[in-house]
């Protein structure tokens, strides 16, 4: 089998794109991390993309509609024959269009065991509500945000002097690990989206 060129988007340190990159390296894994896309030029991943050889792409958002941005997205994607898309701490949302052309071809990373705490401060909301557990998905992407159909979850024990930032760090360590099992399960056709739901084969 062919390896599934796959393109990596970010917008900061990409801890998940460094973990992408080291399942990716290994001959046997069915993707090939062909590009990366930052739309901050500064991001600390774009180095680290650079620094292991895959092309990367700096496309800013500022002064443009979402259209347009998602426009220029779209087109850096198939210029570079991608297949499969992953978003690693990409802090924008995508439109309908984009995401349906993208359809089943796309995947993300969200720290909490969706659908529970979709959106932002995802830690400081879980820690509120005094959860025992919480942990990080893998989904399809779909228009509606973090509601896609969940392809991997894995849990971390809350623990009672937890903090924002310790449990970030556990539930990251988990993030690093269930998000190149997703992408292995997405480009080996082991799982696919069918009719909203994640089908596993």
């Amino acid at each position: 089998m062919t390896a599934k060129p796959t393109a990596i988007l970010i917008s900061g340190r990409g801890s998940n794109m460094a973990a992408l990159i080291a399942a990716a390296a290994s001959p046997e894994y069915p993707a090939r991390i062909a590009l990366v896309i930052s739309n901050q030029p500064q991001a600390e991943g774009v180095e680290l993309a650079q620094a292991h050889n895959i092309a990367v792409a700096i496309i800013p958002h500022q002064g443009k509609t979402r259209p347009q941005f998602d426009a220029e997205i779209d087109a850096t994607l198939r210029r570079h024959g991608i297949e499969l898309v992953c978003l690693a701490g990409f802090m924008r949302i995508l439109s309908d269009d984009f995401v349906r052309a993208w359809s089943g071809r796309i995947i993300n990373i969200h720290p909490s065991l969706l659908p529970a705490f979709k959106g932002i401060n995802v830690h400081a909301r879980a820690l509120a509500a005094g959860v025992r557990i919480s942990g990080c998905t893998v989904h399809f992407v779909v228009p509606e945000l973090d509601a896609g159909p969940i392809i991997e979850q894995a849990c971390v024990r809350v623990a009672p002097d937890d903090t924002e930032e310790t449990l970030a760090a556990r539930i990251l360590e988990e993030e690093h690990r269930i998000y190149p099992q997703a992408l292995r399960l997405l480009a080996s056709g082991r799982v696919r989206l069918e009719a909203d739901r994640a089908v596993f084969s």
